[in-house]
């Protein structure tokens, strides 16, 4: 028994710390210090989570992220991903706009100077002829 409860906690700090490791590796292009700031927004597709969204602030930029789920990609569709950092005192105006066609796992916006400002993540992919998912994050102020 004693054993039992051994491996059972051995497996859960493996666990715990290949869970750590998979958050850290998200780091902005040229920016090796990125953290997230606020909640990640998720946009699904016929009942199942294809998209995550999360905004990031780091080397005194903003930055938005769109992760396309496995779930998704397994199902072979071609798609574009498009990553932007949406600033609140422009009416919404997103800044940092990128957009990658041959189905990426995952996008980057541009880094946006905009951390003095109400921002918030937005990222989709788009596929088919119109058929779109998309996520935005709350605002971060």
């Amino acid at each position: 028994m004693r054993f039992a409860l051994a491996a059972a906690a051995s497996l859960a700090l493996v666990a715990g710390g290949l869970g750590a490791g998979v958050a850290q590796a998200e780091s902005a292009p040229g920016c090796s210090s990125t953290v997230q700031i606020g909640s990640t927004a998720y946009g699904s597709y016929q009942g199942q989570d294809a998209i995550s969204v999360k905004q990031f602030k780091g080397c005194g930029q903003n930055w938005s992220y769109i992760y396309v789920w496995q779930s998704f990609r397994d199902r072979h569709i071609s798609y574009r991903a498009h990553a932007s950092v949406y600033v609140q005192f422009d009416g919404g105006m997103s800044w940092g706009d990128v957009d990658k066609s041959g189905s990426p796992v995952e996008v980057w916006s541009e880094g946006t100077n905009t951390l003095d400002s109400c921002t918030a993540a937005s990222g989709y992919i788009q596929f088919g002829s119109d058929s779109t998912v998309s996520a935005k994050t709350g605002w971060r102020c």
